[in-house]
């Protein structure tokens, strides 16, 4: 039987109904992406944000869709919902769209991925959100593909479907897939390798990966471990600190005994300014020829004290 709306509406109503549109929506209305991966921060950039969108209004409407208990679900536009808060704002134009979970997650991922400024984690917790989006939509591949599950139909593996559409190759995808096994506060040393806050380690991608395979416990030993010598470890420990964990062999003493070898990138270094050095030195003079000149001094001035010491 035909439904009511059916019986007491047009069918160019029930097209209306369900065509997308764009609405103006209370902010209090729209709730965030569950597990969305990309932090929203109030920074300087916010700031320019908020103050476009208080001059300007929102320029182009965020994208939701409709929570089956009423209210929306932001799918893109965190920060644009963020800054006209800021802006004092208590509404946003908004894209009304019909989506499944996965639509939603691989829209989300796709409009955040061209941002400048991404950090590590959220590429981590993004890529992996998506690709196993991109798996649940292919389904598993049939018996005559070898491949791991993927787009069955084109015979090409998700880490490299999802690579076509970044700018990272599937092997990178997949070291940033990888962070997502890395505690909180080493993962926090990995985004600080982008952020470049002061006074705060930071972690390469490629050591961190290394990491990444050790259990929690013994991540955390490390994380003591830099906090305690003030060094992050190289890619070249972190690979013997995995080999000495593939032989059960790591422990507390061994991380520490790793973390206190010299490195050349973190032996301790003074610095002269040029221009305090300037009149003892030709323009000009290369800076090996400079340091060979004030070693040599020191040497000389070394002997002489010794020769006043011997003379006492």
């Amino acid at each position: 039987l035909p439904s009511a709306d059916d019986l007491f509406s047009t069918q160019e109503e029930r097209d209306d109904a369900t065509r997308e549109k764009v609405a103006i929506l209370p902010l209090d209305v729209i709730d965030d992406h569950p597990n969305h991966p990309f932090k929203v921060r109030m920074d300087a950039e916010m700031q320019e944000l908020s103050d476009s969108v208080r001059q300007y209004g929102v320029l182009v409407p965020g994208l939701v869709r409709p929570k089956a208990d009423g209210g929306y679900e932001m799918v893109a536009g965190h920060r644009r919902k963020m800054g006209s808060g800021l802006a004092g704002k208590s509404k946003m134009p908004c894209i009304i769209r019909d989506l499944t979970d996965d639509e939603a997650t691989i829209i989300m991922v796709d409009s955040n991925l061209q941002r400048e400024k991404i950090l590590p984690s959220e590429k981590a917790f993004a890529y992996k959100m998506r690709l196993d989006a991109i798996r649940r939509q292919a389904g598993r591949p049939g018996k005559e593909n070898s491949r791991p599950v993927g787009a069955d139909l084109i015979g090409t593996r998700s880490d490299e479907l999802l690579a076509t559409k970044s700018e990272d190759s599937a092997r990178q995808i997949q070291r940033y897939i990888r962070l997502t096994n890395l505690i909180p506060e080493l993962l926090e040393l990995v985004d600080n390798s982008v952020l470049q806050e002061k006074g705060k380690h930071q972690i390469a991608l490629r050591p961190a990966v290394e990491l990444s395979h050790l259990p929690k416990e013994q991540q955390q030993f490390i994380y003591d471990a830099i906090e305690g010598e003030d060094r992050t470890p190289s890619h070249a420990q972190t690979i013997k600190m995995r080999k000495f964990a593939d032989e059960g062999r790591l422990n507390e003493d061994v991380i520490l005994s790793i973390m206190q070898e010299e490195k050349p990138n973190q032996a301790e270094q003074l610095k002269l300014p040029r221009e305090k050095l300037n009149r003892f030195f030709r323009p000009g003079t290369p800076a090996q020829k400079i340091e060979s000149d004030i070693i040599k001094g020191l040497e000389l001035l070394r002997q002489r004290e010794r020769k006043r010491n011997d003379a006492r």
